[in-house]
């Protein structure tokens, strides 16, 4: 867990895990004691660098998690939450974990999240990051979910899936009526492929399928111009509801 963030003027921001300690960093030694000034305080180096304290807020953390396979980006984590509507009171099945990124962002969301792998080195992974984040409401399941979802009356069902087409049947079975099944992929034949079975069952209906452009800018002056490097595209979200 993230104690404390330093930032400079200019933006380099450094995480402190242990306050009780000196902190060196590349602007020099901060001593311990001025780890637990108040949040908003000015902080000198021992090169009379000036730096920013601050308690971290849940994203400071979540910025810091261990990643192993390509995660969910946030920002198409915001958009299932916006489109959903997820609350304090959902309860979540998320299957597929990888880093289990998407599975943390909800659960400092919602009542509870139950994130299903059948990978041991994955789900070594998500439980590090579920106790770096503090997230007691998360549970994880070693089983593969195309053979079932244990959990019923759910109110959002996440697939991150290479074949998200073999979880529609168990989906179908564990959401509540007027529940959602969300599933990202990163290419448009599984999409395909997803929805045209979905289309197929009673009881569901596809809302619609997305794509979420990013563009960042760089703003010197008068000097404005895109990113010349970012990521734009990462991949799809198609959206079921069960009626």
């Amino acid at each position: 867990m993230i104690k404390k963030i330093l930032v400079a003027r200019e933006g380099k921001t450094f995480y402190i895990k242990d306050t009780s300690k000196d902190y060196h960093c590349q602007f020099g030694l901060i001593k311990a004691k001025d780890l637990k000034k108040k949040d908003g305080s000015i902080i000198k180096t021992n090169t009379k660098k000036e730096l920013i304290i601050f308690t971290p807020s849940f994203i400071d953390s979540y910025k810091r998690i261990k990643r192993a396979p390509q995660i969910i980006t946030r920002k198409d984590a915001a958009m299932i939450i916006a489109e959903t509507g997820i609350n304090k009171d959902s309860k979540v099945v998320d299957a597929g974990a990888g880093s289990g990124a998407l599975a943390c962002f909800l659960a400092n969301i919602c009542k509870e999240v139950v994130s299903y792998d059948i990978r041991d080195d994955f789900i070594n992974i998500v439980k590090k990051n579920k106790e770096f984040l503090n997230l007691k409401n998360l549970k994880i399941k070693k089983k593969n979910v195309y053979e079932g979802i244990d959990e019923k009356n759910i109110d959002l069902i996440t697939l991150d899936l290479p074949e998200p087409w073999k979880a529609i049947e168990p989906a179908k079975k564990s959401l509540k009526t007027g529940g959602f099944l969300v599933s990202y992929s990163p290419t448009i034949p599984q999409v395909i492929d997803f929805v045209n079975s979905v289309n197929k069952e009673k009881g569901l209906i596809h809302i619609k399928t997305i794509e979420l452009i990013q563009r960042e800018w760089e703003i010197d002056g008068r000097k404005v111009r895109p990113k010349t490097t970012q990521t734009v595209h990462t991949g799809f979200l198609s959206f079921i509801r069960r009626i």
